[in-house]
C-alpha cells in the first residue's frame, strides 16, 4: 500500500499558509538557467516543439522535465530541479510544451492539460540519440497531469523507469472550479491573460480560423476552455475535456514506480485531486501528502537552494 502516510516535508515558520508557498517562489526565488542547450523537434503535423538540454554529465541517465500551465523550461521549479539532478550526476531535458519556448507555435492547436502524444513523441527522440539507458520523468502542475496521463494511458519504453509528479491537477473539473472560488482570483486572471494573450496571437496567424469569443469577459477557465481548448484540440466542450484529460481515471493502470506530491494546503487542489484509493490500490502508484507546500512551492532553506521538493525526487528516482 504505497500510500505515505508521514511526509518528511516541514514548512518554515513564516510560509506555513499555501498563499504564501505558492506565491514566494514565484516572485523570489531566482537561479540560472542551466538547460541552455535548446534543440528544435519537428513534429509530423507540421508543428514543433523546442527542448532545452543539459548534457555536461555525459551520463547514461536523463531526466526529462514537464513544466506547468503557461509555464516554460526557464521557470524556476524547472531549473530547480535541473540543478538538482545535475548534482545527482544525470543529464537534464526540460521541454516546452507548443507555444511556451517564446515563439508561437505553428498550428492553431497548442497544448492541453492531457496531451500525451508530445511527451511521447520527447522521450522517443530522447531515447533515439542511443545515448541513456535511464530514464525519469518529473512533471510539475498539468505536467504532472500529462505525466501521470501518459504512464497510465501507455505502455512505455523499459528504459522509462521512474516518475515523480508535484502538484497536480488530476482531476481537472474540480480544480477548474476550485480555481473560481474568490481566495484563487489572483491566479485564475494571470491564468486567463497569459492564454487570452496566446489566442489573440493565434488570431492574427490564422485568421477565420480562430476568431474572438467574448475573450475580455472571461473569468474562469469553464469559459475558456468551453471556447478554445475543447474545440481547438477535438473535444465536444469543456466537460467533455476535462474528463478525457484526466488523470484520475488511468492511475491505477500505472506500471512505472511513481511518486505522486499533492500538498494538503495546496489552493488549487480540491479532494478529488489526492487519489487515496488509487495508491491503496497500484502497488506501482506511491501518493504522499505534506500538510503544507502550496502549489509547487515546498520551500526550503540550505546551502544549495534546494527545495524539499528537488531533494525528494531524487531520493525516489535514486
Amino acid at each position: 500500500m504505497p500510500l505515505i502516510e508521514a511526509s518528511s516535508y516541514r514548512s518554515p515558520l513564516w510560509l506555513r499558509n499555501g498563499h504564501a508557498q505558492t506565491i514566494f517562489p514565484a516572485l523570489f526565488r531566482r537561479l540560472p538557467c542551466l538547460t541552455r542547450q535548446r534543440e528544435r523537434l519537428e513534429l509530423s503535423d507540421g508543428d514543433f516543439l523546442d527542448l532545452d538540454w543539459n548534457t555536461d554529465q555525459q551520463s547514461d541517465r536523463l531526466a526529462i522535465l514537464t513544466h506547468g500551465l503557461e509555464g516554460t523550461s526557464s521557470n524556476a521549479y524547472i531549473q530547480g530541479m535541473a540543478a538538482a539532478v545535475i548534482r545527482a550526476g544525470d543529464d537534464v531535458l526540460a521541454w516546452n510544451l507548443r507555444g511556451c519556448s517564446g515563439e508561437p507555435n505553428r498550428l492553431r492547436r497548442s497544448y492541453h492539460s492531457g496531451v500525451t502524444e508530445d511527451l511521447h513523441r520527447v522521450v522517443e527522440h530522447a531515447l533515439a540519440t542511443q545515448r541513456y539507458r535511464r530514464v525519469a520523468l518529473i512533471g510539475f502542475s498539468i505536467g504532472g497531469n500529462i505525466t501521470l496521463k501518459y504512464l497510465g494511458g501507455t505502455t512505455p519504453d523499459p528504459r522509462v523507469d521512474r516518475a515523480v509528479a508535484f502538484s497536480v491537477p488530476c482531476d481537472l473539473g474540480s480544480s477548474s472550479r476550485k480555481l473560481e472560488s474568490r481566495e484563487n482570483r489572483i491566479y485564475m486572471k494571470r491564468f486567463l491573460d497569459t492564454l487570452a494573450t496566446k489566442i489573440r496571437e493565434k488570431i492574427e496567424q490564422h485568421p477565420g480560423e480562430v476568431t474572438d469569443q467574448g475573450l475580455e469577459k472571461m473569468r474562469t477557465f469553464a469559459e475558456f476552455d468551453e471556447a478554445y481548448t475543447a474545440p481547438l484540440h477535438g473535444f465536444h466542450d469543456a466537460a467533455d475535456y476535462w474528463q478525457c484529460a484526466s488523470s484520475n481515471p488511468v492511475l491505477t493502470t500505472i506500471r512505472t514506480p511513481t511518486l505522486l506530491v499533492n500538498a494538503m494546503d495546496d489552493p488549487f487542489l480540491p479532494p478529488e485531486c489526492f487519489p487515496l484509493e488509487a495508491a491503496r490500490a497500484n502497488p506501482h502508484f506511491h501518493l504522499e501528502m505534506p500538510k503544507k507546500g502550496g502549489h509547487l512551492g515546498f520551500v526550503a532553506f540550505n546551502p544549495l537552494n534546494e527545495y524539499w521538493s528537488e531533494t525528494r525526487a531524487i531520493e525516489f528516482l535514486k
